[in-house]
Formats: structure tokens, sequence, C-alpha cells
């Protein structure tokens, strides 16, 4: 059993005009010089997942400039042992639509079929930025596990959005807000629920195996450092914080407050005063775990999408890191500037390099 992209099409995505690769399920390296156009074979893969990909960019930002003539990427997907033929697209203004096996669908389906973890160069600063970030690393994680966790999030959101126009407009009278709270506690309760199961598969992912690269230790807490309050206590949190809510002009207590703690566990060493290669080696720590674990509930490994994975990485940690990937039967996408990062793969990869044609980006076998 196995999950893998068997061909990938693209018509007028970012620089690319037209390209059709052919997959043979194994690792995939791409090289070449920054800027031809290797990130984007990986964001047209990510799009095969709901949501907004791993740029998170909106639909008419994906459209190859100047024609802005809108953007297709098709994939002949093989998912466990059945074959699936998924298209997504999106013309100039329109919303990103989806069709499997010839059939429109919801995002939310593609999450049914397959799963898809990725790692890009802006996430190796998660552990010393904001928490928003480590909540959108810890927010994929969870809909790799329950693809209707997006729904969850978004409806949560939704009902925040409205309950901070109330907020900014300075109303007080709480017939506005319950109805509002209440949704919130609902939608909020999921996404807890669903951060804090992901968190315990990643350490017990962690802890079931033999890996070349550090464990992390995690905790999610909230805005005060504990965790955060089931639905019932959400709802009444909100209701009491309303007279600080209503001076800060938006919502101080809830999931979008919560934060993923994470530390080096070997050396008891908050992930944020680690070196920059210890940092990256307990993300790729994560991602292998999040793999692991998916390879249990899915009945194959995810497709892993690894963007400039060899930043930070000296030659040891590149090869551990490639025969864990093989060991684990994932097809990963790997990017990198040189032919030479990707030697210790040896024949277990395919190769192509990604280099700039006319003003657009040309994807060549080797």
């Amino acid at each position: 059993m196995r999950l893998a992209v068997t061909e990938l099409r693209l018509s007028h995505f970012r620089s690319h005009r037209a390209a059709r690769i052919g997959l043979s399920g194994a690792p995939v390296a791409l090289y070449g010089p920054n800027g031809a156009g290797k990130t984007n074979l990986l964001e047209a893969v990510s799009l095969l997942s709901p949501g907004r990909g791993l740029r998170r960019a909106a639909p008419d930002e994906l459209a190859r400039r100047p024609e802005g003539l809108g953007w297709k990427v098709a994939a002949v997907l093989q998912s466990l042992d059945q074959i699936h033929e998924v298209e997504t697209w999106a013309g100039p203004g329109e919303a990103r639509q989806v069709r499997i096996d010839g059939k429109s669908a919801a995002q939310v389906a593609l999450g049914r079929i397959a799963r898809i973890v990725w790692l890009t160069p802006a996430m190796d600063r998660i552990w010393t930025e904001g928490a928003d970030g480590r909540r959108r690393f810890l927010d994929r994680i969870a809909m790799s596990f329950e693809p209707n966790h997006a729904e969850a999030v978004l409806d949560y959101e939704k009902a925040m959005r409205e309950r901070n126009r109330l907020l900014r407009d300075q109303v007080s009278d709480p017939r506005w807000f319950d109805a509002l709270e209440a949704q919130m506690a609902g939608a909020g309760a999921a996404v807890r629920e669903n951060r804090a199961a992901s968190v315990a598969r990643l350490l017990a992912a962690q802890a079931g195996a033999e890996t070349a690269f550090p464990a992390a230790s995690l905790a999610l807490v909230g805005p005060e450092g504990g965790p955060e309050d089931p639905e019932e206590d959400l709802a009444v949190a909100l209701a009491a914080s309303r007279a600080a809510d209503l001076r800060a002009g938006r919502t101080l207590v809830g999931p979008h407050r919560a934060d993923l703690a994470a530390s080096y566990a070997a050396k008891g060493l908050p992930a944020g005063q680690c070196s920059t290669g210890e940092q990256k080696a307990l993300l790729l720590s994560l991602v292998l775990a999040n793999a692991r674990a998916l390879a249990e509930d899915f009945g194959a490994p995810p497709i892993l999408l690894l963007d400039e994975v060899a930043a930070h990485l000296d030659a040891g940690r590149r090869a551990a890191l490639y025969d864990e990937v093989c060991a684990l039967g994932a097809q990963a996408w790997m990017t990198g500037t040189g032919p030479e990062l990707f030697e210790a793969l040896g024949d277990r990869a395919q190769r192509f390099e990604v280099r700039d044609a006319g003003g657009g980006s040309e994807v060549v076998s080797r």
C-alpha cells in the first residue's frame, strides 16, 4: 500500500506555463538555481490537500504572470489500492475548485484520499517567532490526522470575526454575544481536542521510533500558560471576558491564543534557545513523527514536501534524513540548489533539474 503522485500536470501555474511529469512513486529530488520554480512544483502538490497550500496563497496569486489566465493543477494519485484523477483550478477572480475522478468535490474530500505534510524554510523560524506560526504548524498536523479539523478552525474564526466586530463597535447588549459565543465554544472545543490529540500522537510516534533526529517535548498551552478550557468552560470564559474584550476591541481568550511549547527533550532546552541546526532537526523530527503516525492511521505514509531541506543540515544529517524517508516508504519531494545535495540518495530517488527557459520554468528528468 502506498500514497504517491504518479503524474503531475500544470497549466499556467506560477512560473510554469505547462509541465507534465511522470513519477514512479519513489522520492523526488528537484534541483536548480534559486527562482527556477522548484518550490512552485511543491506548492502544486500541496494543493492536492485541503486549504491554501504551503504558501497560503490566494487563488489569484497562483496564476502565471503576466497572462493572468487562471491556473490548473492535475494529478494521477495512487491512494492505497485505488487510482484517482485529481484536478484543482481557478479562473481569474474565481474561488478554487476541485474535481475528483471527474466529479466536483469539496476541498475536505481531498483529505480523505491523500495526506500531505510539508516543511518550508519559513517554518525554520517558528520556534523564535510568534505563536501564530506554531498554531498553523500544529493545525496542519491536526488536519492531516482529522481532515474535518479545517472546518472547525474556519467555523471558530468566522464566529470570532463577528464577535470582534461587535467589540470594535462597542456593542454591549449580551443578546448579540450569546449565540456567537456558543458557536465559538462548540467549534473551539473541537479545535482544542484535535490539537491535543495531535500532540499526543506526535509524542507517541517519537517515543516509539529509533531516529537520528532529536525528540521534542511538546505541550499545548493557553495564553496564561495552562491548558485551554473545554466547551462549557470556554463559553463561560468568553462571557466573563466581555468587559476586557470591549476595552481591547478583540477576543482575548480561546484557542486562537494557544501556543505549542517545544523543547529539545534530551537537553531540556527550549526550542527557541537551540542552535539553528538543532531547531531544524527538531522540526524534521516532528515531520517524521507525523508521517509515522499517519502511516498507521491511513495505511500508507503521507506525501512529504521538504523545501530546501538540506539547509542547516550537515552531510551526515542529510544522509540520515534520506535513509529515514526511504525506510518509511514515503514519496518525499525535496528541493535543493544542486545535485550534490542528493548524492546520498543514490538510485533511490528520481531526479529532475528545474531551470529557467525563456522567462518560464522547465523541468528536465535526470
